[in-house]
């Protein structure tokens, strides 16, 4: 595997893989891996002849008072595990390679970012946006693969790709994996390192309430006083807050009141400890 950390490298060695007519994959990733990013780099081996994997802690996506500074960054470790799974190319670049000195362009997609998250975390989605489609540009995949936990992230993604033609038309290059999750069902996340042992147990309470919740309204419950319960879940499990726990088109994310014939998915937010958690799930 090669580790590089300049762009002009980074396209010499991206060339040099497509001289055989293979296919390259990208799977972009903030460092401090787990089981859900491997599971997007087999992904990625699976459907590609080569896989760039890129580490970047993207400071645009951060809020003034979020985690930049104590986001875990292990790059020995996450190294290690993305040359055993067979990637190619590590692509980790420092700040200054990716915003240079003067960078001041950003990229904002309205409509799927405008709640949710994006409503919580002002700017965040802009951030999201600008490094995909820098990645995009630097390492010009055929395909890339994102994790659906987060679900809103990767429709802001396939948005703006479908928007600015960085993928072929009518080829679905942007591909989502479903989450991994721990033995308990919570969902896989660099963030899970934060919680107390008290809060990582309380935490299990997220994917439960949700599981509940999703049957429920599949049986034909209210979705209102459904949703109501499952926030009241959480907080009597220990959560100290719930951003938003909503059904929503699975499609444009917009806020549903009950199932049609449309995909739907059930989005929550909540915060532990000083830890905010996300997941999904689908409802049929």
């Amino acid at each position: 595997m090669q580790t590089i950390d300049r762009l002009e490298m980074l396209r010499k060695s991206v060339a040099a893989l497509r001289k055989d007519g293979g296919s390259v994959a990208l799977v972009p990733t903030m460092g401090a891996l787990h089981e859900g990013h491997l599971t997007l780099v087999r992904k990625a081996r699976e459907a590609a002849d080569h896989v760039v994997a890129s580490i970047f802690v993207n400071p645009t996506q951060f809020g003034a008072n979020e985690d930049l500074d104590a986001y875990p960054r292990q790059m020995a470790e996450d190294s290690a595990m993305l040359e055993a799974e067979g990637v190619n190319i590590l692509w980790a670049p420092a700040e200054s390679e990716v915003y240079p000195q003067g960078f001041a362009t950003s990229i904002s997609v309205a409509g799927v970012s405008a709640d949710f998250c994006g409503a919580a975390r002002p700017g965040h989605f802009d951030g999201v946006a600008t490094i995909v489609c820098k990645l995009f540009h630097q390492v010009l995949p055929d395909m890339a693969f994102f994790g659906e936990k987060d679900f809103q992230q990767l429709a802001v993604i396939r948005a703006m790709a479908r928007d600015l033609d960085l993928t072929r038309p009518h080829v679905d290059a942007i591909h989502g994996v479903p989450t991994v999750r721990e033995a308990d069902g919570l969902a896989m996340s660099s963030r899970n390192r934060y919680l107390s042992p008290e809060h990582r147990a309380a935490a299990a309470t997220l994917p439960r309430a949700m599981q509940e919740t999703v049957e429920a309204i599949e049986r034909g419950a209210a979705s209102a006083p459904t949703l109501a319960s499952l926030e009241a879940a959480l907080l009597q499990a220990g959560f100290d807050s719930v951003d938003y726990a909503a059904l929503a088109d699975a499609r444009n994310l917009t806020r549903i009141e009950s199932l049609a014939d449309t995909p739907a998915r059930l989005l929550v937010a909540a915060r532990i400890g000083g830890t905010r958690l996300i997941d999904n799930m689908a409802v049929e």
